[in-house]
């Protein structure tokens, strides 16, 4: 996938920034915990092609305070 298009890419949700996950060929927006399928070189940006991420794999390490 050309990275000029990853860069004018947004959630259509949230117009937040995706992250490439390339081992599974999807376009993962952590904010609402959803990734989009790329197939054939074209992301399925449609809510309805998404698939819903669990909680541990869009959240960030938590934070222990001391």
């Amino acid at each position: 996938m050309d990275t000029r298009l990853l860069d004018i890419l947004v959630c259509p949700i949230c117009k937040g920034p995706l992250r490439r996950d390339a081992a599974r060929n999807e376009l993962v927006c952590k904010a609402d915990r959803l990734a989009f399928p790329i197939q054939d070189g074209v992301p399925m940006m449609l809510v309805s092609a998404a698939r819903e991420l669990p909680a541990t794999d869009a959240s960030p390490a938590p934070v222990t305070l001391p």
